[in-house]
């Protein structure tokens, strides 16, 4: 399994000061907006997301990891002994 890449997941009460904060300072562009969580990034592949409240799970994420092998992923976490929030 290789990860393709992490992005931090920041909860945030003001979404949209979060955000223009953020894309101010690091010059990132808006790639994804669900209006509950947005994903900030630059054209090398460098990402962040900020979100509110996940409203589909109990918790908000922390972390995304991208993998290339999803199911070689959840195995190893749940062997781990990890929680898994979405799996």
């Amino acid at each position: 399994m290789r990860v393709e890449r992490v992005v931090p997941d920041l909860t945030v009460t003001d979404l949209e000061g979060a955000v223009a904060a953020h894309r101010d300072v690091l010059g990132w562009s808006v790639l994804m907006d669900h209006g509950w969580i947005v994903t900030l990034g630059d054209g090398e592949g460098h990402q962040l997301s900020l979100l509110t409240a996940d409203a589909s799970a109990p918790v908000n994420p922390a972390v995304s990891v991208f993998v290339d092998d999803v199911e070689e992923a959840l195995r190893r976490a749940t062997a781990a002994g990890l929680e898994i929030v979405h799996p």
